[in-house]
């Protein structure tokens, strides 16, 4: 095979550059590869799309292939007329390439968008082509090439290589026909589940992925082949789903977060596939155990809290319940910050979570989208109208990473999306026409580091601006791979809202109530009115805030440099909500100041709660308490103007996750005395254990599963910090977030109190004390700098508990370092008390509660968010209440200055600052932020009240048969707080969408 060198493109307008090499194949008589055919147009019914050779280049609305063989004697031209696509010559050439064909030379000119590229082409024996039929078979597989796809998946606006396409049934022929009918034969079954399928697929992804020897490969060489091994599994199922979706044309719901937590995905798979026995089976022949394999995978840290991991708990129900379903988010190359502890002190470090691949997602490289910023916008007549039109100055490209989501006992398998920040052509071939080498790289840097890091710092300008080109760049992808997706199929938009449903996670990604407005008006050509009916239909919007102080605002100046037309857009919207609401409410001018989109201020902004409650048709609360939140206070003014917009659906999570993988001994106990496992998918069977919860046997296999997983527990602390503690104290945990209002302080000022007495007890009365392993989690916030001293409290205080003698196992103090997804599976279900004392009106939700709930802990809690419905389902008599309720709060922060003082409380904070534990200095100002007039949090006034909660836990656990019973009923009540409610209550009553259960 011999290769000849592409003669240089002219470009108009711009430098010259040259393209790889094509090579010519062996000579033999020029035939079309059977793979190439429209299957877009055939799988509807269509003919093959084919272009005239009498059609010109010069088309304005479509792309075009013509055929010129009058210009040369010796070479057949071809003029393309295509959309300005990444990788689009590249397409092209490994057309002419793979059909045999050669390219003497080629120009490409541009036009507004558009390319016109012109090929000057030979066949096999570097002859002109004047075979019609030959000629034909060229512009079909060229046009295919460069078209939108058949898959419902392809982006025709960025395919970046051949697209190969399955031939269907009954649309081909004689020997295309017989080929097709040999593909399917040879794909027509599943994948085999049985052990020794399984060994082989796993040894050959050992060998052929990994590239290892099947004969010696390590722990997490096993690792990468058993992942690839599900994977090819869930992508099955994944390929199906999707395709019948296509095939039913459901109304489907779009469920946009900028985090996720979605834990280690290997354990979760194998569940919900099925398969995990059979996995276990076939590694245990090979030498190697699941569990061990399932620790070599690290967390894909892509969110900070709550809110993330509640997303990937509703993932995992909308698969699990078959609705149609889609999830989008940023693919961020540094997710959460490590949290290393170095002398007690925080100190963060990038997490570089894809530093050894992850074998879970799927790069979809020919799914991308340009996303433009900067540049200004002009006024321009369209068909005799004014219309707006948007010059950016700036444009990256969004890739697409898919994360296939399996559902449970369903073959329904959804997707998370990802999108990465890549640097668009635009920007290589600008630097290579001034040989600017240096700019070419800078910009790919900046391109890409718009999806580098988890929440980039933003108390400068510069933070502020990357984090609004993040939630703008995050939702014009979606958008886009959105509404290409509805046009596959439609193309009117008045049944856009029949068909999309839009979530919106929080305000994050509220731009995206701007950027479809200005695609409907803007590029579909819609009037205001009509876009905006649209609009209002199809977006639903959750919000997490409690306070009004916490809701998140974008600068005016910023959003108008970054995104003008997108300002100019809501600054319409506000205008017109502004008139209408004159009309109900009249010229009351503080209450439209409250309402307003835009506030104004010492720094114009854009409120996005407000844009997002404006444009949605529902707003949704998070929990019973955080919906009268909503209602009184925060959103007050909406709720009097639309209250039949406010609803709320208590948060939930998966119990496949917090029972079933995480507690597996757990999880064959419950199984074993309902008698069944459906409660896996219907988790209300869960009541069923109440009318054993005194059963004698129960009890006592119930305290071994415990038993057992407080063993785990334990030996991770022994390895972490080479402390041991005693099996039979209690394990009192308290991980999350490290915040003020999450009130960590309370719980060390507690142990302090703790720590003096049995220090200050005789020996009789030590022997009567509860023993306790107190247990503490979680990060505190890089610019935090009180959650920082929060911890390094807890470490200083930890040292002068371990190390005293005299204390022994009575006490212990733990802080556990790098809290995430995977350590919580790990500690959940070896807690016997967990501690949730956010300060009455602070916790949205709180869906920590919950998982410590499906494992039978017993919780210690203020009444603050879900907590009041846990009591209503499990009643106050089965766990452990305290503190102010939420209508007192109030009143206690007017009377702090003139509150009494609790003595105990003054005895601890005065033990820090004096010093008894060190850093005097600096924990001074920490010791401050409880004092009496500025104890916003009610530390000082709830402490009382808190102690006497932990000494009436101390009396429980002492009654091991009454703390059983209570851990039974606990576990029994939990089944209200699955996220399959959650998630079913949001199809119901907002989205609007039905199951769509692939068939198996």
């Amino acid at each position: 095979m011999t290769a000849i060198s592409l003669p240089l493109f002219t470009i108009t307008h711009q430098s010259k550059f040259s393209l790889p090499p094509v090579s010519r194949l062996p000579n033999k008589p020029f035939s079309l590869p059977s793979i190439f055919y429209n299957a877009a147009a055939a799988s509807r019914g269509a003919k093959p799309v084919r272009a005239s050779t009498s059609e010109p280049a010069s088309t304005k609305s479509a792309e075009t292939i013509a055929v010129e063989n009058a210009d040369s004697e010796e070479s057949t031209l071809f003029v393309i007329r295509a959309r300005n696509q990444i990788g689009l010559l590249q397409v092209i050439t490994r057309v002419f390439k793979v059909l045999g064909l050669s390219i003497d030379k080629a120009s490409i000119e541009f036009e507004g968008e558009f390319f016109i590229k012109k090929f000057f082409v030979t066949d096999s024996h570097g002859n002109k082509i004047v075979d019609e039929e030959s000629l034909e078979k060229i512009r079909n597989a060229l046009m295919d090439a460069i078209g939108d796809g058949g898959d419902g998946d392809v982006v025709g606006s960025a395919t970046r290589g051949v697209t190969v396409r399955r031939p269907a049934s009954g649309l081909v022929s004689g020997e295309r026909k017989a080929k097709a009918e040999r593909m399917f034969a040879l794909m027509d079954g599943f994948q085999k589940n049985d052990p020794m399928s399984l060994q082989k697929d796993i040894l050959n992804h050992v060998e052929y992925t990994v590239a290892r020897s099947r004969f010696s490969f390590d722990d997490f060489e096993a690792y990468q082949g058993l992942s690839h091994s599900v994977r090819d599994r869930l992508i099955e199922r994944w390929h199906d789903t999707q395709l019948h979706f296509k095939r039913e044309d459901p109304k489907r719901v779009y469920f946009l977060s900028l985090e996720y937590l979605m834990g280690r995905s290997l354990s979760n798979s194998v569940i919900n596939l099925g398969i995990r026995d059979e996995y276990a089976e076939a590694l245990n022949e090979l030498g190697f155990e699941l569990e061990v394999l399932a620790e070599q995978e690290g967390d894909a840290a892509l969110g900070n809290g709550g809110l993330a991991r509640l997303s990937a708990c509703q993932l995992d129900s909308l698969a699990t319940l078959d609705y149609p379903a889609w999830g989008y988010g940023l693919r961020y190359q540094y997710g959460l910050f490590r949290q290393l502890i170095l002398d007690g002190f925080q100190h963060e470090q990038p997490d570089y979570w894809l530093n050894f691949g992850n074998p879970w997602e799927i790069e979809r490289v020919h799914v991308t989208y340009p996303v433009k910023f900067y540049g200004t916008v002009e006024e321009e007549l369209v068909d005799g109208r004014k219309s707006r039109v948007w010059i950016p100055a700036e444009t990256v490209e969004a890739v697409a990473y898919d994360n296939p989501i399996p559902g449970y006992g369903t073959r329904n398998t959804i997707t998370l999306r990802l999108w990465a920040a890549k640097p668009s052509d635009h920007y290589d071939m600008e630097s290579y026409n001034t040989g600017d080498y240096i700019n070419a790289v800078v910009d790919r840097q900046k391109a890409e580091t718009i999806s580098s890091v988890l929440y980039p710092d933003d108390r400068s300008h510069q933070g502020k601006e990357l984090r609004l080109k993040q939630q703008y760049f995050f939702v014009s992808a979606s958008t886009q791979d959105i509404i290409r997706r509805f046009k596959d199929a439609h193309d009117n938009f008045d049944e856009f809202p029949q068909k999309v449903a839009l979530q919106l996670n929080d305000t994050h990604p509220s731009l995206a109530i701007a950027e479809i407005m200005r695609v409907l008006i803007d590029e579909e050509n819609l009037d205001w009115d009509r876009a905006w009916g649209i609009v209002c239909k199809i977006f639903s919007f959750t919000t997490h805030t409690v306070l009004a102080e916490g809701l998140e605002k974008i600068p005016v100046d910023l959003l108008g440099s970054l995104l003008p037309r997108h300002l100019e857009i809501i600054y319409d919207i506000n205008f017109k909500f502004m008139e209408d609401l004159k009309k109900k409410v009249g010229l009351d001018y503080s209450r439209l100041s409250r309402m307003s989109i835009v506030e104004d201020g010492a720094v114009k902004s854009i409120r996005s709660a407000n844009l997002s409650i404006v444009c949605s048709h529902t707003v949704n609360g998070v929990s019973k308490v955080h919906f009268e939140l909503l209602k009184t206070k925060v959103f007050k003014d909406f709720y009097e103007l639309w209250p039949e917009k406010f609803q709320y659906k208590t948060n939930g999570v998966t119990q496949r996750r917090w029972i079933v993988v995480s507690n597996p001994s757990l999880c064959d106990l419950i199984t074993k005395w309902l008698g069944t496992e459906a409660w896996i998918r219907n988790v209300d069977l869960l009541t069923g254990l109440r009318e054993y919860a005194t059963d004698a046997v129960l009890q006592q296999e119930w305290k071994m599963v415990r038993r057992v997983n407080k063993m785990r527990l334990a030996e991770y602390i022994e390895v972490l910090s080479g402390l041991k503690v005693s099996l039979d104290a209690m394990f009192d945990v308290q991980i999350k977030r490290i915040h003020e209002y999450k009130r960590q302080l309370l719980n060390i000022l507690g142990i302090i109190h703790r720590y003096d007495c049995i220090k200050n007890m005789n020996e009789s009365d030590r022997r009567k004390v509860v023993p306790r392993v107190c247990i503490i989690g979680g990060k505190a916030a890089p610019g935090y700098e009180i959650a920082k001293k929060i911890i390094k409290l807890c470490h200083v205080v930890a040292d002068k508990i371990n190390n005293n003698s005299d204390i022994g196992d009575l006490l212990k103090l733990v802080f556990i370092p790098d809290y995430n997804v995977s350590v919580a599976e790990l500690v959940i279900p070896g807690a016997d008390l967990s501690q949730h004392l956010s300060t009455a009106g602070h916790e949205a939700s709180g869906t920590g509660s919950m998982k410590f709930l499906m494992n039978g802990c017993l919780l210690l809690a203020t009444a603050d968010g879900s907590t009041v419905e846990i009591i209503e389902e499990i009643g106050s008599e089965n766990l452990f209440l305290f503190g102010a309720k939420l209508d007192e709060v109030p009143t206690l922060r007017e009377r702090g200055p003139n509150m009494k003082v609790n003595l105990q409380f003054a005895r601890v904070v005065r033990m820090i600052r004096d010093g008894y534990f060190g850093f005097q200095d600096y924990f001074e100002s920490l010791c401050d932020t409880v004092e009496a007039d500025k104890d916003f949090y009610l530390l000082g006034s709830d402490f009382g009240s808190y102690l006497e909660a932990q000494a009436a836990a101390d009396k429980a656990f002492v009654d091991q048969d009454k703390w059983t019973e209570m851990s039974i009923l606990s576990a029994a009540g939990s089944g209200r707080f699955s996220s399959d409610r959650t998630i079913q209550e949001y199809a119901e009553k907002t989205w609007g969408i039905e199951a769509c259960r692939c068939p198996f």
